[in-house]
């Protein structure tokens, strides 16, 4: 094997593989673990969140059908 091609092999096994070997773990250690109480909290929220805005869009809809019944032909 040529020195061109050993030298780059050997950094990377000794440097690049051993560090992307322990982010890779940690990270499937980290999703794993499931949602953090904050993420948790924040995910809730959004979820209020969307409901209260659907109940609005149908509120406008509903509006919309009695001032203005074509309104949806026309988009």
């Amino acid at each position: 094997m040529s020195w061109a091609l050993a030298v780059p092999l050997i950094v990377f096994l000794v440097v690049v593989a051993p560090i992307w070997l322990v982010l890779h773990y940690r990270s499937k250690r980290h999703t794993a673990q499931g949602l953090s109480a904050d993420e948790s909290a924040q995910l809730r929220t959004l979820s209020e969140r969307a409901e209260q805005m659907q109940e609005r869009i149908v509120t406008l809809e509903k509006l919309l059908d009695a001032e203005s019944p074509g309104w949806r032909q026309r988009q």
